[in-house]
């Protein structure tokens, strides 16, 4: 289960934007408004505690996952550039309740790696971590050498996802956990 303490990153600034201190955030999220809506947000600088800004405003780039926000009192470039490579966090008690069957990324960390070989199942490795430049990838840590494989998170790869029993089934090609 999710540690309602936690935070969970929904957004990262990558660059600057323009010279009145606007920023280029790259969504790591399904929930467009994080970045749209004005109010409250929490930047953190690696695992440092978050602190509290302003979003005053934010519309997203045609065609991409990216928008552009103004934070209030970032006015020039300078400032901006200084919030490159923070994420933006929220709460993990604040993530919006799923229907039957959906699931927040973040719960697929430490769940249980399984294949289905010869009709049973086999345990190979656990999810370590998530990665989502282009693509959602789950970093799975075999158990027997240790070694860290990317998945592609799609559903021909991940057929099943069993938050309650804390573990998923990969069907990867043949050649893919040997990269």
């Amino acid at each position: 289960m999710i540690n309602k303490d936690e935070w969970l990153a929904v957004g990262l600034i990558t660059s600057c934007h323009g010279i009145n201190g606007q920023v280029k955030v790259k969504s790591l999220s399904d929930f467009e408004e994080r970045f749209l809506k004005p109010g409250i947000r929490w930047l953190q600088k690696e695992n440092e505690p978050p602190s509290k800004i302003e979003l005053l405003s934010g519309f997203k780039q045609p065609g991409k996952e990216t928008f552009i926000i103004k934070f209030q009192g970032i006015n020039t470039r300078n400032h901006a550039e200084q919030l490159k490579k923070l994420k933006i966090v929220v709460k993990t008690d604040k993530l919006p309740k799923l229907k039957k069957g959906e699931f927040h990324l973040l719960e697929l960390i430490n769940l249980e790696v399984k294949t289905l070989e010869n009709d049973e199942l086999k345990a190979i490795g656990k999810v370590i971590n998530l990665e989502n430049e282009k693509n959602n990838l789950l970093v799975i840590e075999l158990f027997k050498n240790k070694k860290k494989v990317h998945i592609p998170f799609v559903k021909e790869i991940v057929p099943l996802v069993d938050i309650k029993n804390n573990f998923l089934i990969i069907n990867p090609p043949k050649g893919l956990l040997e990269l």
